[in-house]
């Protein structure tokens, strides 16, 4: 995705053309076969969502063929992980491969550790907090609860993508608020969780017993097998 004279420019696939990405259901498909993928194209070539769909249904509403209605489809589903995981943009990691991103990106600390180390801020204590006893919050209802807004704490966004880098949190779903008569309203909003709460917390430190640097490898490796032309800088930028 990029900006060409003021307008959004999409580089996808011709519409007929037999490799393009047809379906929600065949892009899990592609993820699991490649491990992890960020959603637009990015300094990999071909490492992204958007290089393997078409350019011409995006942003258009349309369940079947809009990638962008896509991604809460495959978030709902739970069967590969959605956040922003590759250099603080959106993007998706199998169940396979989830376990190696955690244990490289949270350095052998899970948060209760990191925080006890002293590694971790408030202000992100003050959001997983708040999953110890709820399996999934709004964005809304996590940011209250943390203590964010006007008097509160400050850069909620920035923490929470920060969260999801470190492999703490993934947005599990999309919905509308509901209001008093039961009725959903207003713009699809982020809901959050942990991974431990999708997959559940052996599988999520199943990669535990190597270290971090062995898993950030074998993650260059599955790069590298898929996409050839990945040099060492672009790969670094795109992980983040």
């Amino acid at each position: 995705m990029a900006i060409e004279n003021g307008e959004w420019i999409m580089r996808g696939l011709d519409w007929d053309d037999p490799s393009r990405i047809r379906s929600w259901e065949e892009l899990i498909g592609w993820i699991n076969e490649v491990g992890f993928l960020p959603l637009f194209k990015n300094e990999i070539p071909g490492f992204s969502v958007e290089e393997h769909t078409s350019d011409l249904y995006w942003w258009t509403g349309d369940e079947e063929q809009d990638p962008w209605e896509w991604r809460e489809l495959i978030a709902r589903s739970g069967q590969v992980a959605y956040g922003k995981f590759f250099g603080k943009k959106a993007g998706f990691i199998s169940r396979e491969w989830f376990a190696h991103f955690a244990n490289y990106r949270r350095d052998g600390y899970d948060f209760d550790s990191r925080w006890d180390e002293e590694l971790a801020s408030m202000r992100c204590k003050r959001i997983m907090d708040q999953f110890e006893s709820k399996d999934e919050l709004f964005s809304f209802e996590l940011k209250r609860l943390a203590g964010f807004g006007k008097d509160g704490e400050k850069n909620f966004e920035g923490t929470v993508t920060d969260l999801q880098m470190q492999s703490y949190l993934l947005i599990r779903d999309f919905r509308r608020r509901i209001n008093k008569k039961g009725l959903e309203y207003g713009w699809p909003i982020s809901v959050y969780s942990t991974p431990e709460a999708l997959w559940g917390y052996e599988h999520i430190a199943s990669a535990y017993s190597a270290e971090p640097a062995e898993s950030r490898e074998l993650i260059r490796q599955q790069v590298q097998k898929n996409f050839p032309e990945t040099g060492k800088i672009e790969l670094d930028v795109v992980l983040g």
